[in-house]
């Protein structure tokens, strides 16, 4: 006797193959038997109020556990309503699979409820995109969609199943991916020596980190380079916490002396792009990807190399001590000196900001006061503008995975998501979400989501009426501006108390710390409304590259 069992019975086995146990949703009828199914195969529910926060939260799951995060969208709108999400992933590398619901394939062209072709839609900010036609491709195009998804360059899959395609299957449940099939391809050594070979000569190297590293799990393989051949280290992204922000080859606030000064400018895991200045430095430049389409093409690269960047860090740290001579060593020793003097220097110049006293609130003031009440393992979100900015600024982070911003894509809305996420990835720790007043209203709605999951989270908006990002430019620029003004004071935490979380206003400087350290204490989501001063602009050189 064959042995059918139900597509959606079998898609969460195929789920649970790939280490995945709970999915994003927001509830829809065309993922019915997909629901059965991870009922019936301990594959945790979690519904949210928009698809937007539940694709976020599955790309969250991605970025704070670095396992693929699953989100499943209805078909038509729940779709469509996630591609902002989509998009995000892929920008950012985050491994990502969407399961979306489809009009049944036996009414397709006659117009049929929510009928839509989403593959077109999504096809471009994506690995892989396909319509699993019936019971029969369930297992085998999800395994595929979940190691295309998986494998260097880690982004975002899309499938969906027609209504009438969830029927039962004698296919079977594919076997889990060998680790070894989902690593990167090995890097040339020929290139490897060669980059390796550029950092042993150089006196004045600088190394930025970014988020494929931490992907790639080299974390201990980056700390072996900087250590063993005394190299400095600045990261962005998720690259942030891979070196704890207080180890003696960490920088941050240094980075202009250091990319200024640098006579050799190494970047590894992350694009060229605006956030570093399109890669124009006034050095050398050596860019390491994860993949050969990962790097630069519109760089002139004094080297370069693609492949497992684990496997190249080992390499590394391997080759360039030896290869270095003591004069190279000493040189890098005294640039480390250089760069900690400067370090030093601008961490004293911030203390008047992060301590104002100023009325209105200066949004550092915030920061200042969180940032000596925050463990080491706290996870912090960014979703916002200017505000988010002096996060990236002020906040250190010490460990891989625990500061989530949106990546270049830059896409507000992301936050609620990515709290919900972390706050169910790691419960016992605290998990701090960074709003601007604009950010806080494209997910308001899914506060409810928190509240119901019961997730202990603490969000603080930094509210100043505007939207700071786009009215201190234009003014800059044509001397006045438009669409650029919010309600002064909105009542957000009103809106939360109402939506059953603990709410607080504050309005002046000194009650800013007490008011983080009742949200922290209190079991659930707190809303801390911080009013600041619109006059503030974050000193920014471009705001769009």
């Amino acid at each position: 006797m064959s042995d059918v069992k139900p597509a959606g019975e079998v898609a969460a086995e195929t789920l649970k193959v790939h280490g995945v146990d709970m999915l994003f949703t927001l509830s829809g009828g065309h993922l019915f038997p997909l629901y059965d199914g991870c009922v019936k195969h301990d594959v945790a529910l979690v519904d949210t109020r928009h698809e937007q926060t539940a694709a976020f939260a599955a790309e969250g799951w991605a970025k704070v556990t670095r396992r693929v995060g699953v989100a499943a969208l209805t078909a038509g709108p729940g779709v469509t309503n996630g591609v902002s999400a989509i998009t995000s992933a892929h920008l950012n590398g985050s491994p990502l699979l969407v399961i979306g619901g489809r009009a049944p394939q036996a009414r397709w062209g006659s117009g049929s409820l929510q009928e839509l072709d989403h593959v077109p839609i999504v096809a471009s900010v994506t690995k892989h995109a396909a319509t699993l036609e019936d019971g029969d491709a369930v297992a085998t195009g999800l395994d595929a969609a979940l190691r295309t998804a998986r494998t260097p360059h880690r982004g975002p899959a899309f499938v969906d199943i027609p209504l009438d395609g969830w029927g039962g299957t004698e296919s079977p449940v594919p076997n889990a991916p060998d680790a070894g099939a989902l690593a990167g391809a090995a890097p040339d050594p020929d290139a490897v020596a060669r980059v390796a070979d550029l950092l042993a000569k150089s006196a004045r190297p600088v190394l930025m980190v970014g988020g494929d590293v931490y992907w790639a799990g080299a974390e201990h393989a980056v700390l072996a380079l900087i250590e063993a051949a005394n190299i400095p280290a600045f990261a962005n992204d998720l690259g942030r916490g891979l070196i704890p922000a207080d180890h003696e080859r960490a920088f941050s606030r240094a980075r202009k002396v250091a990319f200024v000064e640098a006579d050799l400018v190494v970047v590894v895991g992350t694009p060229l792009d605006f956030r570093l200045g399109f890669g124009s430095f006034n050095a050398p430049v050596v860019h390491l990807a994860d993949t050969e389409g990962g790097v630069a093409p519109h760089v002139e690269l004094a080297a370069s190399a693609a492949g497992d960047l684990k496997v190249m860090f080992e390499a590394l740290a391997e080759q360039v001590p030896t290869a270095s001579d003591g004069a190279a060593l000493k040189a890098r020793g005294d640039w480390i000196a250089r760069l900690r003097e400067d370090e030093h220097a601008r961490r004293e110049a911030e203390r008047d900001t992060l301590e104002s006293d100023a009325f209105p609130i200066h949004p550092a003031r915030i920061y200042g006061e969180l940032r000596t009440r925050l463990a080491q393992d706290a996870v912090v979100i960014g979703d916002g503008g200017d505000f988010v900015s002096y996060a990236g600024k002020y906040v250190d982070t010490f460990t891989p995975g625990c500061f989530l911003g949106p990546g270049p894509y830059g896409c507000l809305g992301a936050g609620t998501g990515y709290a919900l996420a972390a706050a169910l990835a790691y419960p016992q720790r605290q998990v701090v979400v960074m709003y601007g007043d604009g950010a806080i209203g494209f997910t308001l709605g899914d506060l409810d989501t928190l509240v119901r999951h019961n997730v202990n989270v603490t969000a603080i908006i930094g509210n100043n009426g505007i939207w700071g990002l786009e009215k201190h430019p234009m003014q800059l620029i044509f001397g006045y501006d438009v669409v650029a003004e919010l309600r002064p004071g909105t009542r957000y935490d009103q809106v939360a108390e109402a939506l059953g979380a603990h709410g607080e206003l504050i309005e002046q400087p000194g009650d800013i710390g007490a008011a983080i350290d009742r949200g922290l204490a209190h079991p659930g989501l707190s809303v801390i409304n911080v009013l600041t001063d619109p006059a503030d602009a974050y000193p920014r050189s471009s705001n769009l590259g």
